[in-house]
């Protein structure tokens, strides 16, 4: 397989891991044009996003077996339930209708993102992956950013179903090229060996591995509760919410930036605790500094900070995990997934708890974050019994 081929099966893939955020945070933006639309409280709009998180605990193991077993069936599978999902919501303007649409797309998900290890390990030479897994990771965030600009763009009643079909053509586009891209480019040079079952169970009770979930458990949960409660934490320090919507959207960016750049160089040289750590400190201390001084300008460096240095950390992890586990990387990434969302619902719970106190929010989120120090200075290199436990 030329590489040209091969990066054109990343860029497709790339697609679909945009269309899986851009339907997921499609209502968020635009929460109570929706509730006024469908009838329907904010706090059900909100439960059209929140079922992401909560549904991708529940499938991230089953999903990562999957993929381990039948990667390309099973990742075509989750772009069509992606399109198809999104389509389901233009079937009726009906709430319950756009529930089960979004819920068809929540299931999609986990067999989408648990393969950003698989794609880059089943179609790049081992010298490539890591940029692999970075487009990948950054896509993620670029189809975040997608959905607050659409979101921001039209943001009128009357542009409800405009907005949803735009997700809808995109995921539908993307779902398209990935298979094609997948049926033309066959299984991979690299393709792998099926997975035993013997071999999942020791990749879920691998030490390593649950060292790697351990160290995203804080951080990607800090992410979920700043990216959840970020404008009404700044709100009552005078930000008001379309400059709040600004700083969250340069907040992703940033993220998307520091998730396709940093990684790359991180892992060419061998630096990633190193680079982890720096991160999560650096985070904990942009948190700290919007607690203490909240305000638009500290807020707006702070959420930058964030999103260059704590993102980034996602795909280092998930690159780690792929290195270690080989042909089973699909159930570490799936474990991985699913320690982070259990994170962000443990954290952004907590912080939605302290809405009305921003500045122990924030604190909250910088104590989270800097948990995540210890934990990853346990990632030293596998042992020899991790090596074992893997295998």
């Amino acid at each position: 397989m030329v590489v040209v081929q091969r990066w054109r099966v990343i860029t497709a893939f790339a697609l679909v891991g945009a269309a899986t955020q851009l339907v997921w945070l499609t209502y968020a933006p635009v929460t109570t044009v929706a509730a006024a639309h469908f009838g329907v409280s904010e706090s059900a709009i909100g439960w059209l996003a929140n079922m992401f998180p909560l549904l991708y605990v529940v499938l991230a193991i089953p999903a990562g077996i999957a993929l381990d077993r039948w990667f390309r069936p099973s990742l075509i599978a989750g772009a069509v339930l992606t399109a198809g999902g999104a389509a389901l919501r233009l079937v009726g303007d009906d709430f319950a209708i756009v529930l089960i649409g979004q819920t068809v797309v929540a299931i999609a998900q986990p067999l989408v993102l648990n393969a950003i290890t698989g794609i880059a390990g089943h179609y790049l030479d081992e010298q490539d992956r890591p940029t692999g897994i970075a487009v990948g990771t950054a896509s993620t965030f670029a189809g975040m950013a997608a959905a607050f600009v659409l979101g921001a763009a039209l943001p009128a009643d009357s542009q409800l179903t405009t907005l949803t079909a735009i997700g809808t053509i995109f995921a539908a586009v993307a779902a398209v090229a990935l298979t094609v891209e997948l049926l033309r480019a066959g299984t991979g040079p690299a393709t792998r060996t099926p997975t035993s079952l013997a071999a999942l169970r020791a990749t879920v009770g691998d030490s390593y591995v649950r060292r790697l979930c351990a160290a995203v458990f804080f951080p990607f949960g800090t992410f979920v509760a700043l990216a959840t409660f970020g404008q009404a934490l700044l709100e009552p320090s005078g930000v008001s919410a379309d400059a709040a919507s600004i700083v969250l959207l340069v907040n992703v960016v940033a993220g998307v930036v520091g998730c396709a750049v940093i990684p790359v160089a991180v892992l060419r040289r061998g630096v990633e605790l190193p680079a982890v750590m720096v991160g999560l400190t650096a985070s904990a201390a942009a948190c700290l500094l919007v607690a203490l001084a909240p305000g638009l300008a500290t807020g707006f460096l702070a959420f930058v900070l964030i999103g260059l240095t704590l993102l980034p950390a996602l795909p280092i992890v998930l690159s780690m995990a792929e290195r270690h586990t080989g042909a089973a990387e699909g159930t570490a990434a799936g474990l991985i997934w699913m320690t982070g969302n259990l994170g962000g619902l443990i954290v952004a719970g907590l912080t939605g708890l302290l809405v009305d106190r921003p500045s122990l929010a924030f604190t909250l989120c910088a104590v989270t974050t800097a948990l995540g120090v210890p934990l990853a200075m346990r990632l030293r290199q596998p042992t020899a019994r991790d090596a074992t436990s893997s295998q």
